[in-house]
């Protein structure tokens, strides 16, 4: 069954959604991170994705005590991204509860540094950060695009042993206009072993069926939430969320 993840996007301190990963097409949908997130697990869910938009901006975490408030107040897995970019801010997002940490840019401006980090933390908390848009991958929130293609960049961190892959197709991400089925499909064609989390375009239920159908095994979702397109009470019902 697949991994049904919420997510919680955080801009000065307020839960938000963009368009297309642009902070100029911003919606701000609470002002209590936390409290969506206690929500959450009111409902039946077990995991939660918490971005850090204003760190991923900075190219340094900021929004921290949000996750601490978030890893406090819930028995939520929470894994966390967003300007992770040196030691000390892996340590920072630890250190305020993440049980895993996402990390794109450092993967693919220094290598050695990702390698460094899946040595010292292990597989089972540190998530590979794949945003593509036009096939390449894209980087510091989403503001530059690298000259790395999608998949011989994951080639070489499965080899490594990168067992989770978070991949997000930027032109869907926070369109309602459904999932990039086919590239999540090549991805696991290429790397069946993955356990690759599909994020971006999810409109409605209709939508994680078929990532389902797919053999996609998990999904991040969060604007249709927001949006009252996926009724969560409804989703609990079909899916077995422990």
């Amino acid at each position: 069954m697949i991994e049904l993840i919420p997510a919680i996007d955080i801009i000065d301190g307020q839960c938000v959604r963009l368009t297309k990963g642009d902070y100029q097409q911003k919606t701000v949908y609470s002002d209590s991170p936390s409290q969506v997130a206690a929500e959450f697990q009111q409902l039946g869910f077990s995991r939660l994705h918490v971005v850090d938009l204003d760190g991923a901006k900075s190219k340094h975490i900021v929004n921290d005590d949000g996750l601490r408030r978030i890893t406090a107040e819930t028995r939520l897995t929470v894994d966390f991204g967003g300007g992770i970019k040196t030691d000390d801010d892996i340590e920072k997002a630890f250190e305020a509860g993440a049980a895993m940490v996402t990390v794109g840019s450092v993967a693919v401006t220094e290598p050695q540094r990702f390698m460094g980090w899946l040595s010292k933390y292990g597989a089972d908390r540190l998530i590979l950060g794949a945003d593509v848009r036009g096939g390449k991958i894209s980087i510091n929130g989403w503001k530059e695009d690298s000259t790395e293609d999608l998949l011989p960049f994951l080639r070489q961190y499965v080899e490594a042993g990168v067992k989770r892959v978070l991949c997000t197709e930027i032109s869907k991400d926070g369109t309602l206009q459904g999932p990039a089925i086919d590239l999540y499909r090549r991805v696991m064609q290429a790397y069946p072993t993955l356990h690759l989390i599909a994020s971006g375009g999810v409109s409605s239920i209709a939508d994680i069926r078929a990532l389902e159908a797919a053999g996609i095994p998990a999904v991040v979702f969060g604007k249709a939430i927001y949006e009252g397109r996926i009724n969560l009470k409804d989703l609990v019902n079909e899916y077995v969320i422990s």
